[in-house]
C-alpha cells in the first residue's frame, strides 16, 4: 500500500457512505433489516477478504420475522486499502464493486452468478 493513501476509519466510512449513495435506487431500496459496517480486517486478520454478507438472503428467509437481528454487510478497510494500492479512484471502484457484490448476496445471487455477471 502506498503511503499517499491513508484513510482512518472515519474517512473510510464516509467514502463507503458516498459510494452507497451512488448505487442505483432499485438496488438499495429493497434492502430490509440490513446494516452496513466497516471493520479494519476479517476475524482471521487476513487481507484476502474485501467484504462479507452476514445474514439470510431474501430468497431463503421463509419465516423471517420481527425481532431478527439485522443482516450485516461488512467492508474491510485494510484489505480494500491494500488492493487499491494508494489510488483513491481505485479505492472508490473497489468499494463500489464490493458493495454491489455483498448486496447481491442479500438478494440471493451466489458467487458463480456474480462471476457470470462480471461482478466477482
Amino acid at each position: 500500500m502506498s503511503d499517499d493513501l491513508q484513510l482512518d476509519a472515519t474517512a473510510f466510512e464516509q467514502l463507503v457512505v458516498d459510494e452507497l449513495d451512488q448505487l442505483p435506487d432499485e438496488m438499495v431500496e429493497g434492502l430490509d433489516n440490513v446494516v452496513f459496517v466497516v471493520e479494519d480486517r476479517p476475524e482471521d486478520g487476513s487481507l484476502d477478504l474485501l467484504g462479507l454478507y452476514d445474514g439470510v438472503a431474501v430468497t431463503e428467509r421463509g419465516q423471517y420475522g420481527f425481532g431478527e437481528l439485522p443482516d450485516r454487510i461488512i467492508l474491510f478497510r485494510e484489505p480494500l486499502l491494500a488492493v487499491a494500492e494508494g489510488d483513491l479512484d481505485e479505492l472508490r471502484e473497489q468499494v463500489h464493486i464490493t458493495l454491489v457484490h455483498e448486496i447481491a448476496h442479500y438478494y440471493g445471487i451466489d458467487d458463480d452468478e456474480l462471476h457470470r455477471l462480471g461482478w466477482a
